[in-house]
């Protein structure tokens, strides 16, 4: 009887490299600190909360104060920055008065919520406020000229056929990066630090691996990461727990 003929497939050898990070076995405890660091200093008060019952650590911040900051993210998040202001003097006024490039970007992204809405129509208020609020600002400031400038451009163009420099200037990734930006200055003046600790050890990943490839370390080629959690309970149905 002929006999039936059968095949295996051979599972890969791992990489040296690969074996000597699965022997590293950080503490739980010390993951358990990180991911509520994150959770705080990103801004999800419920999941703050939550986590740091569940893993038995104390809460790194009140909760009131994670919710202030969340507010005022999600003001500038959608458009609403005369509310962010007001929120973010609330919280500590010297913010922005010892940041007057960050006052600056906030007043000028306001402008550009107000040239939003005015597309097309009434102008007035946009020009109003340009000239009161930030006009002032930028005649001691070629900086914030150049910047203001560019952003009355976008009351002569039609917003659906503007220049890439132009386009950017609506885009959602504007109203994140301020966001990002006022985030970090009231964690500055209340932690002494503008981010969460995990995404320091991923900024220095990256630079060692990136360093360990310039000087040709044997090293496998491709390295996961291996911190993202887009599908976590802990995010509060936002953002992955982990960007780069």
């Amino acid at each position: 009887m002929r006999q039936a003929s059968s095949s295996s497939t051979a599972t890969p050898a791992k990489h040296g490299f690969e074996k000597r990070v699965a022997d590293v076995q950080s503490p739980k405890s010390d993951i358990n600190a990180l991911i509520l660091d994150y959770l705080t200093m990103e801004g999800y008060p419920n999941a703050a909360a939550k986590f740091s019952k569940e893993a038995n650590l104390q809460p790194q911040q009140c909760e009131s104060t994670i919710v202030a900051r969340k507010r005022i993210k999600t003001s500038i998040l959608t458009g609403d920055i005369e509310s962010a202001i007001r929120a973010l003097n609330e919280i500590d006024p010297e913010i922005l008065e010892k940041d007057p490039p960050l006052h600056f970007e906030l007043l000028r992204l306001q402008l550009v919520e107000l040239i939003r809405k005015c597309n097309g129509g009434d102008i007035n208020p946009a020009l109003e406020f340009a000239t009161n609020k930030l006009a002032p600002r930028a005649a001691t400031n070629s900086e914030f000229l150049k910047a203001l400038e560019k952003t009355m451009a976008l009351l002569f163009f039609p917003h659906d056929a503007l220049a890439p420099e132009l386009k950017e200037l609506i885009h959602p990734d504007l109203r994140q990066d301020t966001a990002t930006k006022v985030n970090e200055a009231i964690l500055l003046r209340q932690a002494s630090r503008r981010e969460a600790a995990i995404r320091e050890l991923v900024k220095m990943r990256a630079w060692a691996e990136a360093s360990a490839r310039a000087k040709k370390k044997d090293l496998p080629d491709k390295l996961e990461l291996g911190l993202y959690a887009e599908d976590s309970e802990y995010t509060d149905g936002h953002e992955p727990m982990i960007t780069t």
